[in-house]
């Protein structure tokens, strides 16, 4: 190669490198020096940290929140737009035709018109929180100019669809994605969905043996005495009437009287999230621990950004001095404290939608013998790159009829049990959802935090009607307290041996309507409970049947060995606090381990040399190479085969087992039963399988399972090799694009310990592997006798552009155990500043 030719070769390299990190810094955030904003009225600083993480200091509220708007927006702006997009039914106006499925899904789902309807009736000062935000936002887009310097995704899509011009943030879409997030944590019962399936294809005990009963030995987040309890010798002074707790003890004794309908289990496989707080008595300093670490499906960009929201002087006009995580695109925060409380959230699991089967007849449903006309709306699927889609959606009295759009509930409609008579006609299938109704989460959020007491607390926390959650509470007076705030519907009727809500029901009679939500005063809560410390895991949260919350709660393996630790340990300190949020010990294992190893292999050493390793695990699951993680990735590898043998047989491909909480029951449950139906395998016509087959099969063929995959020395093998994190972009990320493009913007096969139902929830779907299907998204732990020594950590980084400092610059940190300082008092954020911006007003 010529000289001439090799020195054109290395310029263009250079240019090309040049140019490609031009283009990624385009976007990039101005974190220094001043900047100009049309909606500002005086002047505000952002100061952040090492990690990229915003604090925020102005003197009235609406400069505070539009500098919030402008700081996410610098951020996340494209995620922020995509949310909104996707929430509206519109995602297909960025993405493309990619995107039509999903719109045809949310134009079904109305949430965008559930979020006009909701904002004229939040509170004023609400309104003026999320209108500033929303100032803020467009302050970017307004200096942005260019699409293309919002984000790289821009550059990228543009190239291929043509062009693209983000709209003017407003408040409906900050409403309309936190709809979106609730409708995400509890706003779709697949599980009775599936019941609806698989109660026409098998009897009701075999149906049970899948859905089993909550476990009698797990703990519910509060006792039956604790229920509405305080301890008033600690409390009488928090301004909540120690007669409201004899009132609403006296109602669930009632109600145990009247109602014996017990719950049965079912959902909770792998999202869900662990807050625990624990009192003072028990810890160290003498003043409470609040911990939590929100389980989500991994994602890059992550769910959450950090935060801290400052008025320079709190006064009732200007109440906010909080940090904590926050949605990109809704202000406020979402968990975190001020610097009196601190707070945190857990999916409640309670059962706040239904299905019904309905009886469509043209554009009219039949209802109690008569045609009722449906709500017909016509829709059109606008798509970047592609004609228009027409689309009308039809509303029932219920809801939207949604099997319109999903296949897997018209599949539902196809097989409909009704008042336990299997069905050969077709029903159109309709959601109801307590989001449906307009309310007034928003107001609650802000409440929060602001709160300074467990009264102020929970009467804030009492308009948190969608999602349905467990709040978890402590402040620096020494108080915990636990809130379980939701708009949780009371039904009319049940089908005959189930819970109310277990199957979908009849819609044409007006008798499984529901005729209520649960009130307020109704609804669990407890303040200083003598146990001295209150963990929401999603497990059950009373032992008590009334008021009816719902069957499908994780089965509390979390929560017991959570509960366990903390109850059986010395005081607490905030460094055993980080290592049980690490906790990997599987409590699963310790009941199916001594029934594997009774099986004879005597006669298959090969086997029995995979065998051995469970003998001496310690039932942990770390990812690095060592005993424990051998034994660990053979157990699970046995485990998948024995859910696959046991029940996908008898499942339809979409049901099949993943292995989570819920069969995790109902397999030591079916240990007892060794000639239960569930252990025949259908696939052996003329033989008949029985448990100790099935358990000798799944050893076998994990055994040679894993000689496959990592070779048949047991000593190489480890979780880690199998038990892989991908955090993967939502449009441009593998398998939607490939080569460079998914490199730039995916983090893929990080080795993470943990698993499915321990306390370190890196769950997976043994139907299809074991990489991670859901994991804590952040983790927080606070510390309410020191606010400075609390600490937290993203699972990804706090910006949302694809080759930035921080854009997965927690992730080593997250996934080693680690976490970061969360500064909060002025002298520690200032200690931690490393970058200054200062916002202006226009002149």
């Amino acid at each position: 190669m010529g000289l001439g030719v090799l020195l054109v070769l290395v310029v263009s390299l250079v240019g090309a490198v040049v140019f490609g990190t031009g283009v990624l810094r385009r976007s990039w955030p101005q974190t220094s020096g001043e900047l100009t904003l049309d909606s500002l009225t005086a002047r505000v600083d952002v100061t952040r940290d090492a990690q990229g993480v915003p604090t925020i200091y102005a003197d009235n509220v609406a400069d505070l929140f539009r500098a919030q708007g402008f700081v996410t927006a610098q951020d996340r702006f494209f995620q922020m737009d995509l949310r909104r997009k996707v929430a509206s039914g519109r995602s297909a106006e960025l993405v493309g035709g990619a995107g039509v499925a999903s719109d045809s899904v949310m134009r079904t789902l109305g949430l965008r018109r559930v979020a006009e309807e909701e904002l004229p009736l939040l509170a004023p000062s609400t309104r003026l929180y999320l209108n500033a935000y929303a100032d803020g936002v467009n302050d970017l887009l307004t200096r942005a100019g260019d699409p293309m310097a919002l984000g790289l995704e821009y550059e990228v899509l543009g190239a291929r669809l043509g062009d693209y011009r983000p709209e003017k943030w407003t408040a409906v879409d900050s409403l309309v994605w936190l709809k979106a997030y609730a409708f995400d944590v509890a706003g779709l019962d697949a599980a009775e969905l599936a019941r609806g399936r698989l109660a026409a294809m098998m009897d009701a005990a075999q149906l049970r043996a899948i859905y089993p009963d909550y476990p009698s030995q797990h703990p519910t987040v509060l006792p039956a005495t604790a229920w509405g309890h305080q301890r008033t010798s600690a409390t009488g002074a928090d301004g909540v009437d120690p007669a409201d707790s004899a009132v609403a003890l006296a109602a669930v004794q009632a109600a145990l009287a009247a109602r014996s309908t017990s719950a049965l289990v079912g959902a909770g496989e792998g999202l869900g999230s662990n807050a625990w707080v624990i009192a003072g008595s028990r810890t160290a300093s003498g003043k409470p621990i609040l911990a939590a670490d929100p389980h989500l499906a991994p994602s890059q960009p992550g769910a959450y950004t950090q935060v801290g929201l400052r008025c320079r002087t709190v006064t009732p006009e200007c109440p906010f001095d909080v940090s904590g995580l926050t949605l990109p695109g809704f202000p406020g925060v979402l968990a975190g404290h001020n610097g009196t409380i601190a707070w945190a959230t857990a999916a409640l699991g309670a059962d706040v939608s239904d299905f019904f089967y309905e009886q469509v007849t043209g554009d009219s449903a039949v209802r109690d013998g008569a045609l009722v006309p449906l709500q017909l709306s016509a829709e059109t699927i606008k798509v970047r790159g592609g004609s228009d889609i027409p689309m009308t959606v039809r509303r029932t009295t219920h809801g939207p009829i949604l099997s319109d759009a999903m296949p897997a509930v018209d599949e539902a409609g196809r097989r409909a049990v009704v008042n336990g008579v299997a069905e050969r006609q077709r029903y159109a299938v309709s959601l109801a959802w307590t989001g449906f109704t307009p309310s007034r989460t928003a107001d609650a959020i802000f409440g929060i935090s602001t709160a300074g007491s467990f009264a102020e607390f929970r009467a804030a926390a009492t308009g948190y009607a969608v999602p349905a959650l467990s709040l978890v509470y402590a402040d620096v007076d020494g108080h915990i307290g636990y809130v379980a705030p939701g708009m949780i519907p009371v039904r009319s009727a049940a089908s005959a041996g189930w819970a109310p809500g277990y199957l979908p029901a009849p819609g044409w009679q007006s008798t499984w309507d529901w005729r209520d939500v649960v009130p307020t005063a109704d609804l669990p809560w407890a303040l200083d409970p003598q146990e001295g410390f209150i963990v929401a895991a999603n497990n059950k949260v009373t032992p008590v049947p009334a008021p009816y919350l719902g069957s499908d709660w994780d089965n509390g393996w979390r929560a017991a060995r959570i509960s366990q630790v903390i109850a059986t340990g010395p005081k607490v300190t905030l460094p055993d606090t980080a290592k049980l949020q690490q906790d990997t010990f599987d409590a699963f294992a310790r009941t199916v381990v001594p029934v594997l190893l009774g099986v004879d292999l005597s006669s298959d050493g090969f086997t029995e040399e995979a065998q051995q390793l469970l003998r001496a695990w310690d039932l942990t699951t770390p990812a690095d190479r060592s005993d424990a993680s051998a034994a660990a990735v053979y157990f699970y590898a046995v485990w998948s085969r024995i859910v696959q043998g046991t029940f996908d047989d008898q499942l339809p491909a979409d049901l099949r087992s993943d292995g989570g909480p819920r069969w995790r029951q109902a397999v030591i449950k079916l240990l007892d039963d060794p000639a239960n139906v569930w252990w025949d395998d259908k696939r052996t016509p003329g033989v008949v399988e029985n448990r100790d087959e099935i358990l000798h099969r799944a050893l076998v063929q994990a055994r040679l399972d894993l000689t496959r995959s990592m070779g048949s020395n047991t000593s190489a093998w480890s979780w880690g090799k199998v038990h892989l994190l991908d955090l993967v972009h939502p449009v441009l990320g593998a398998p939607s694009d490939s080569g460079l493009i998914a490199r730039l913007f995916d983090r893929g096969s990080v080795p993470v310990a943990g698993g499915s139902a321990v306390v370190l929830a890196t769950a997976f779907d043994a139907a299809k592997g074991f990489r991670v299907t859901s994991a804590p998204a952040a983790r927080l732990i606070v510390d309410l006798g020191a606010l400075d020594s609390s600490t937290w950590v993203l699972q990804t980084g706090q910006s949302g552009h694809a080759g930035h400092s921080h854009y997965i610059d927690q992730l080593d940190t997250w996934n080693s155990g680690g976490s970061f300082a969360w500064p909060f008092s002025s002298a520690a954020v200032e200690a931690a500043t490393t970058d200054r911006l200062t916002l202006l007003p226009k002149p």
